[in-house]
C-alpha cells in the first residue's frame, strides 16, 4: 500500500560502517533502485526524529541494530517539478558486528557488507552510493550534539543539532 506523503518528503538513509570499514548495502524489490545496491533508507514517520527513523529503517530492512554517530550529508531534489524530495544521510555503526541479516523480504531482496573501493567499481551500485564512496563522506561527518534544550516553551521531547566541530 502506497502512502500519501504529500508534496514535501523527508527521507533518511544510513551509512552503516562495520569494523572492517565496509558499508551495509541493500537491493530493493521495487522502484528506481530495484536490483541496485543502495543504502537502507525510508521515510520519517510522525513523532519521529531523523535519527530514530534511520535506526528503525536499518533494523526493519536488514535486522541490523545500529547507532547514529553523525550527519554525513543531505540530498535534495524536485521530482517532476512538483514534489520536494529530501533525504538526510547519517553515518552509523552496528551495535554488534556479529549480527546476522534478517531481511524485510517484501522490500529487500539482498543485503551485504561492501568495501567503499568495491562500491565505486561495482556496476550495480547506485549513482548516489558511488558518489558518497568517492567523496569519502564518512571522514567528514557532523557529530550529534545532544543534551541541549532550546527552551521549554517549544515543548521538544527530543532535540539534536549537527555541526562540524
Amino acid at each position: 500500500m502506497k502512502k500519501d506523503r504529500g508534496k514535501v518528503w523527508l527521507g533518511v538513509a544510513g551509512i552503516v560502517e562495520n569494523y572492517k570499514g565496509e558499508w551495509l548495502l541493500v537491493k530493493k524489490t521495487y522502484g528506481g533502485l530495484k536490483g541496485v545496491w543502495s543504502l537502507p533508507a525510508g521515510f520519517v514517520q510522525q513523532a519521529e526524529t531523523v535519527t530514530t527513523a534511520t535506526m528503525r529503517e536499518v533494523l526493519e530492512e536488514t535486522g541490523i541494530v545500529c547507532r547514529v554517530k553523525g550527519l554525513a550529508g543531505f540530498r535534495s531534489g524536485v521530482i517532476l517539478n512538483d514534489i520536494s524530495d529530501n533525504m538526510a544521510i547519517f553515518y552509523c555503526e552496528p551495535i554488534d558486528d556479529k549480527q546476522q541479516f534478517v531481511l524485510q523480504e517484501e522490500e529487500i531482496v539482498e543485503a551485504c557488507w561492501m568495501d567503499p573501493a568495491e562500491i565505486i567499481q561495482h556496476e550495480l551500485s547506485s549513482v548516489m552510493l558511488k558518489e558518497m564512496a568517492q567523496q569519502h563522506v564518512v571522514r567528514h561527518i557532523h557529530p550529534i550534539i545532544e543534551g541541549i534544550n532550546p527552551g521549554d516553551v517549544f515543548g521538544y521531547s527530543e532535540y539534536h543539532l549537527f555541526f562540524k566541530k
